[in-house]
């Protein structure tokens, strides 16, 4: 039995806690409240992991350090970033603990065809740069021989996370209560969705494999699917009416922005639903033997966790 230390507890940080511990792996999750699954074989500790010191501390004695944590909002990302990814750095680095970074595909910018791993980071906003040079960063650390890193991609979640939190789950919230699902970008687009449990299975098995060191890998994802056909059959599985979708204007975002910082960062990134955005993961399943979990699985639990948290809103009301 190793020690892993995990820091964050959303959806990721927490199914790759209950994942190792379950497979008798020993388990310390970090995070500023304390808070997190309550497992058997996770200790939860209450920590700022953008405190070098204290995060070191905490990881003596770890096989590895995974980074699962994500600022709570993209208007806070150019703030709360660097201080973290610098501690996850120096405790790596003071430990011994092989760093496993959780990261998304912005780091890449606008693709033109599959998104494939040995694809430049050349991404042009804000969000994007700084996912490209927190990689490079952490890269150049392990090039010199001070830590051992590795890093997985992932496209844009599905699963048990807050509807707010993902596109697509938001767009399902939405059509299992009847609404009508205004989309950002053109819903008739096959776009790349990848589940969280497929994602605490792949930074488990690079976070021991020398092989995925000093590298990058992709989520194994279910084939895109354009967003109208997610949702539906999201909604089918949520005992819900085939939705009406409607794309938002452009310009309408445009104007909106202004007054919305959230909708400004997103206007950064529209450009994922203006052309098919497919995730390549390849390689990861030739090396380690990875596959995404079947789409009918993916739609079943992920409509599950709508339908017991919208029970539980109304049991709370």
């Amino acid at each position: 039995m190793a020690l892993h230390v995990i820091v964050g507890a959303g959806p990721v940080g927490t199914a790759l806690a209950c994942q190792l511990a379950d497979s008798g792996e020993e388990v310390r999750l970090v995070t500023r409240s304390g808070g997190g699954p309550e497992h058997p074989g996770v200790a939860r500790v209450r920590a700022d992991a953008s405190d070098a010191a204290a995060l070191t501390r905490h990881t003596r004695g770890a096989v590895a350090l995974y980074n699962c944590a994500n600022p709570p909002s993209y208007p806070q990302w150019q703030e709360h970033w660097p201080p973290l990814a610098a501690a996850m750095l120096q405790a790596a680095e003071e430990t011994g603990a092989v760093l496993v970074i959780t990261a998304c595909l912005y780091g890449y910018g606008p693709v033109d065809g599959p998104i494939h791993r040995d694809l430049p980071l050349a991404a042009t906003d804000p969000k994007g740069r700084l996912r490209a040079w927190m990689w490079q960063e952490a890269l150049e650390r392990h090039e010199a021989g001070a830590i051992r890193v590795t890093e997985v991609r992932a496209s844009d979640y599905i699963g048990m996370v807050k509807p707010l939190n993902s596109y697509l789950v938001f767009y399902a919230d939405q059509a299992r209560r009847g609404r009508t699902v205004f989309t950002f970008g053109d819903p008739d687009l096959p776009h790349t969705v990848t589940y969280i449990p497929d994602v605490a299975r792949t930074l488990a098995a690079v976070a021991t494999d020398e092989r995925a060191w000093g590298q990058a890998w992709h989520v194994p994802s279910p084939p895109a699917r354009t967003v109208r056909a997610a949702v539906t059959d999201l909604a089918r599985q949520c005992g819900a009416r085939r939705p009406s979708m409607v794309r938002i204007p452009r310009p309408l975002l445009r104007l909106a922005s202004p007054f919305s910082p959230l909708l400004r960062e997103i206007g950064d990134l529209l450009y994922q639903w203006d052309r098919p955005y497919i995730l390549d993961a390849a390689a990861t399943t030739r090396t380690f033997g990875i596959e995404a979990t079947p789409w009918e699985e993916v739609v079943r639990e992920t409509a599950r966790a709508l339908n017991a948290r919208s029970t539980a809103s109304a049991r709370a009301a």
